[in-house]
């Protein structure tokens, strides 16, 4: 079946209303947008007097987790997963709809079935949720979500502690600048910045915020950074980017593997680059985690469909930031990218 809406937002909002406890979900090693979602829903959930927890399966870069506040989200270790505990009405999947970003949790979602609900503003999905929302026009799955809060007819100032923190707002801001590159991206068009000045009216501190994710960065993620540049090579004459990061990088820079977060953008300073990619080694999952991101169409119009790229590969995403996990070395998946964008 095509992945796309087939339910009406104030129909989900409907179903968030109705239930006494929620789970909230996301993507394994969520990202900006996957934690602002989360926090999100789980917010709004609380505004509306329904008890919602948020379960999401870690690495979680640490920063991010500065703006969870008291809220009950879990990050559960991969290695050793604990299941969700306890009866939940309704579970809610957000910035996702693959079976392959939710494999851990993938056998409780599917005893929940009928119970499933999902927003998401990716291409490519899955039956996971038996009702959802689908908008690729959105930059953000936050973008997003201020329909369902709007629909809830929640304030999005709801939550904010005594200096402005831990609101609605402030997650939706959190995806929404996150996913944009902080607004350089292409998918940042009139309506995101549109609700970017909602959310600042409603008491967001984007200065605050920009320092304690891009500016509070251990020693590491420079290291790291370093290793990745210092394996720089391109292909299709110059127009591809592609980057390697080894196990061993990160044990000898003491980087965790969530701080490679953001690399894969910077070879696209390079103005002949029209799209990056990243491959690292995660040996703890015994797989090879490949981050794909492409410039707009330049003068001639043309560009790198990274999603189209990424789908050949297993995964998927946007046309300008995808995703896939590839088995085989390092050596051996760097080799098969080089042969399919060189194609």
């Amino acid at each position: 079946m095509p992945y796309e809406t087939n339910t009406s937002i104030e129909s989900l909002a409907d179903a968030l209303r109705s239930a006494r406890r929620v789970l909230v979900t996301t993507h394994q090693k969520p990202d900006g947008d996957a934690m602002g979602s989360v926090l999100a829903v789980v917010r709004a959930c609380r505004a509306i007097g329904v008890r919602a927890e948020g379960w999401m399966v870690g690495p979680c870069e640490g920063n991010l987790r500065l703006f969870q506040g008291d809220d009950a989200v879990g990050i559960v270790d991969p290695r050793n997963p604990a299941m969700p505990d306890g009866e939940f009405d309704l579970a809610v999947v957000v910035d996702t709809g693959a079976w392959t970003q939710l494999e851990i949790l993938a056998p409780w979602l599917r005893a929940m079935s009928e119970r499933v609900i999902g927003l998401d503003h990716h291409a490519r999905g899955d039956e996971v949720a038996s009702r959802r929302i689908v908008d690729v026009s959105c930059g953000s799955c936050t973008a997003l979500l201020i329909r369902l809060v709007d629909a809830l007819g929640v304030d999005p100032a709801f939550g904010a502690d005594r200096r402005g923190r831990y609101s609605i707002a402030e997650a939706l801001y959190l995806g929404l600048a996150t996913d944009t590159g902080w607004f350089r991206f292409p998918n940042a068009r009139a309506a995101e910045f549109a609700l970017a000045s909602r959310l600042l009216a409603a008491g967001v501190d984007k200065d605050a915020m920009y320092q304690q994710i891009e500016q509070s960065s251990r020693a590491g993620r420079v290291l790291i950074q370093g290793r990745a540049l210092s394996s720089l090579a391109f292909a299709a004459r110059g127009a591809i980017a592609i980057m390697r990061l080894r196990a061993a990088d990160f044990a000898e820079t003491g980087a965790e593997m969530e701080e490679s977060s953001g690399v894969v953008n910077m070879p696209m300073e390079v103005a002949a680059v029209r799209a990056s990619v990243l491959a690292v080694e995660d040996s703890a999952n015994g797989v090879i985690k490949l981050s794909f991101r492409s410039k707009p169409a330049g003068p001639d119009g043309v560009f790198v469909d990274v999603n189209e790229l990424a789908a050949r590969f297993g995964g998927g995403g946007h046309v300008h930031a995808a995703g896939a996990k590839q088995k085989g070395t390092l050596e051996e998946v760097v080799a098969r990218v080089r042969a399919a964008v060189e194609a």
